[in-house]
């Protein structure tokens, strides 16, 4: 499944994980932060899913890097863990600026 992450309509952490949530059905009970991000997509989100960060630095800009930086992390440690596991259906990120 692909999934396109518009970055023109992420200017914050918040707005991040609301639309994340939405894209990827997280549901009611998503924490709305890393920690809850990280269980998400590396245990929760079914695979193959390859999600396509469109407009990241329009993202980063708004958001700040550091902010920006974090989450990509989270999403790279995921990608990193499904690779390493030798699977064949995973999860992968792909920005776009």
């Amino acid at each position: 499944m692909r999934v396109d992450l518009d970055g023109r309509r992420i200017r914050s952490a918040a707005e991040f994980h609301a639309e994340i949530a939405r894209l990827l059905d997280f549901g009611p009970y998503y924490g709305k932060n890393l920690d809850a991000l990280w269980d998400r997509v590396s245990f929760d989100v079914e695979r193959p899913v390859r999600l396509v960060w469109n407009h990241a630095r329009v993202s980063m800009k708004a958001m700040g890097r550091d902010r920006f930086d974090e989450i990509v992390a989270i999403l790279r440690r995921a990608e990193e863990c499904d690779r390493n596991r030798g699977e064949a259906e995973r999860f992968e990120l792909s920005i776009s600026d």
